[in-house]
């Protein structure tokens, strides 16, 4: 096992999970920007407001992406252990 090989493992890691997480956190983005736009045009200062929205947009975005997600997960440990016969040596 290679110095090359665990940081080539872990750049991968590192850019699977952002691509898991990226859907579910751009959406509650997306959605806390336009819940807060309104709250500034409309004066509504409820501290509240936000989370309802930002939750139904993250389950929302779950569902939506899940099929891509788990296909990326498991190619991505498809990967890992078509590899590990490099190491057990």
């Amino acid at each position: 096992m290679t110095g090359d090989y665990i940081t080539g493992f872990l750049y991968e890691a590192i850019k699977v999970t952002v691509l898991l997480s990226a859907p579910m956190l751009l959406a509650g983005l997306l959605v806390g920007l336009l819940v807060s736009i309104f709250q500034a045009a409309t004066s509504i200062n409820e501290m509240t407001l936000t989370f309802i929205p930002k939750m139904l947009a993250v389950a929302a975005a779950l569902v939506f992406f899940f099929p891509w997600m788990m296909q990326t997960l498991v190619g991505f440990t498809e990967q890992m252990f078509m590899g590990m016969n490099q190491f057990i040596r």
